[in-house]
């Protein structure tokens, strides 16, 4: 009867909030705080972004935190991004299991843009100075198995945002479910990201001096912007599992608040559970989608006590650069 209860508890989630967020053209470019929606590891990436269903372990902290409650030790998670227009994205987490509890987590993502000219009002050419922006968003999580076959998750996470002489904190909040039914390597997800309330900037970057104002210091009334908030709902298959082969398929279907909904879908490939290919792709009717195929590979191998854990990935991005993902694992 419990078991039934979560079942129709996940099932009725799903729906509602996919009803309640569907895409919107009209938003595209209003939300912020986009260092949210910027991937955190290899494997995840490579697939497509489709591993909502399909993710475990310290990765699960940012796919889908229901995904971590499976873990059996402590794992460790570095990962370097290089990603567009010359940014450059650094994560790091770490999850532990505690028996008869759940699993907790800590993350932390810094995203650098790089060093930027002063431009004023007075000097559109620059001032001679210059300024480095940088966002963070530091994460924490509970995981914790609910039945035999139901995960359940959630993150919090507190946002922060300096641009010269402005900032903007918040904070937002992801709580998801994974489900295995009867169907032997079959999967289900969902999970809602980015649910929290508007941020907005201040500080003394906004102030000028008037004249008609006694030559005090005079500050703007800023607008506040809406988080990224999207609902996923994945589905995997283990469709093959022969001798030391294993092929997984999973898709994903991504509503968003702040642009038009996404499909993501992927495959992995494993070779007696140490060496994995990866394949994926995402579709979106936006017509300036930049992001495309993507192609990753990793590495397992037992090292003493310590299972350890390389994957790359490679990712197809009109415009700029392709991306590249660099991901080092640790489970001790």
């Amino acid at each position: 009867m419990r078991k039934n209860t979560y079942v129709t508890l996940f099932v009725l989630l799903a729906l509602c909030i996919g009803t309640a967020y569907a895409g919107n053209e009209s938003k595209i470019g209003t939300a912020g705080a986009q260092e949210l929606l910027m991937p955190t590891d290899a494997r995840g990436a490579a697939l497509g972004s489709s591993a909502i269903s399909n993710t475990f372990g310290v990765s699960a902290l940012y796919w889908n935190p229901a995904g971590a409650a499976v873990l059996d030790r402590t794992e460790a998670i570095f990962t370097h991004i290089p990603w567009i227009a010359d940014i450059d994205i650094e994560y790091a987490a770490v999850a532990t299991p505690i028996e008869d509890f759940g699993t907790i987590g800590l993350s932390l993502k810094v995203v650098s843009l790089g060093d930027m000219d002063e431009t004023t009002v007075d000097f559109p050419e620059g001032t001679g100075r210059s300024f480095s922006p940088s966002y963070a968003v530091l994460g924490a999580t509970f995981s914790k198995a609910l039945t035999a076959n139901i995960n359940f998750g959630f993150s919090g996470h507190v946002i922060r945002e300096d641009i010269f002489e402005v900032s903007a904190t918040g904070y937002s909040i992801d709580f998801g479910f994974t489900y295995k039914p009867r169907w032997e390597g079959m999967s289900l997800g969902i999970v809602m990201k980015n649910f929290g309330p508007d941020l907005k900037f201040s500080g003394r970057g906004f102030e000028r001096v008037y004249v008609e104002a006694g030559d005090r210091p005079v500050g703007s009334n800023n607008a506040s912007f809406e988080l990224p908030t999207s609902v996923n709902i994945g589905l995997s298959y283990n469709f093959y599992n022969k001798d030391k082969h294993s092929i997984t398929t999973m898709g994903n279907f991504r509503a968003n608040n702040h642009t038009t909904d996404y499909w993501q879908g992927g495959a992995e490939y494993s070779f007696d559970d140490w060496l994995f290919l990866r394949g994926g792709y995402g579709y979106s009717e936006q017509q300036d989608y930049i992001f495309g195929t993507t192609l990753g590979a990793g590495i397992t191998r037992q090292l003493g006590g310590l299972l350890v854990t390389f994957d790359y990935t490679w990712w197809d991005t009109k415009v700029f650069d392709n991306n590249q993902f660099f991901t080092f694992k640790i489970g001790f």
